[in-house]
């Protein structure tokens, strides 16, 4: 997947403990950032875009879709960019088990630009209120972003939830916002079957012990409950086959 894009500088804006696929930490993984916002990652108000949400039954637990949030071209640029700061094996500030998390990752800092748009899109399809929480108007500026490459899955979890971050005013570090906590994972897709990924779904386990597979829909994102719940989703990414690899971005949904 190759866009022709002159793309600004990129700095180093945090380090964070990162921890390995089977085991083991590399002390200083780097958290990403662009000098400045490159214009295919300044999104603007998209008419051909109109979001609507799909409810997931788990028997009681948050869990949803909300297609059409960003589009084809708006996908392809998340994951140009992503390309550019480059995919690794550590994970910066999650910590996994062994064998858990069996995939690549980067994490950047994007700015509003980016985010402003997509939240703005989707905002009245989001839950007002989660646990007493009111929804914050803004998602965490930072990226988590994944790469299932063949035979990569990610196994039973369950999401922490986050403090949100941005970038402080001359994008030059990671900022900790205060007073908000995540309380929803968003799982944005950004290719799919139509693309050639085989596999790749995200199973979510339900109350009963039973299952619902989402199937990755380029544009589309999947959103569920997460952190110290007991509401909290049980799901995994399911293995990726073939020569053609996945890519999804988790963003986390802020509740003040």
């Amino acid at each position: 997947m190759t866009l022709h894009i002159h793309w600004p500088a990129t700095r180093v804006v945090a380090t964070l403990p990162g921890s390995l696929p089977m085991g083991g930490v590399v002390p200083e993984t780097p958290i990403h950032a662009f000098t400045h916002t490159p214009e295919v990652l300044a999104f603007q108000s998209e008419p051909s875009l109109h979001p609507t949400r799909q409810d997931i039954d788990l028997g009681g637990p948050i869990a949803f879709v909300i297609h059409d949030v960003v589009t084809p071209e708006e996908a392809q640029a998340i994951v140009a960019a992503s390309e550019v700061f480059g995919y690794r094996d550590e994970a910066p500030g999650i910590a996994t088990p062994p064998g858990m998390r069996m995939n690549k990752t980067v994490h950047w800092l994007a700015d509003d630009a980016l985010l402003g748009p997509i939240m703005q899109r989707m905002q009245t399809l989001l839950p007002p209120m989660v646990d007493g929480r009111v929804l914050f108007g803004q998602l965490s500026h930072r990226i988590n972003m994944y790469r299932y490459d063949d035979n990569d899955v990610f196994n039973r979890h369950i999401d922490g939830d986050w403090p949100g971050y941005s970038l402080d005013e001359v994008r030059q570090a990671m900022v900790e916002w205060q007073g908000v906590r995540s309380a929803l994972t968003m799982l944005l897709y950004l290719n799919d079957p139509s693309d050639g990924v085989d596999g790749g779904n995200t199973r979510l386990m339900a109350k009963d012990g039973s299952w619902i597979d989402v199937v990755p829909r380029k544009g589309s994102a999947l959103f569920f409950r997460h952190g110290f719940s007991p509401d909290s989703v049980i799901h995994i990414g399911d293995r990726v086959r073939g020569s053609v690899a996945k890519y999804v971005a988790r963003i986390n949904v802020m509740y003040a």
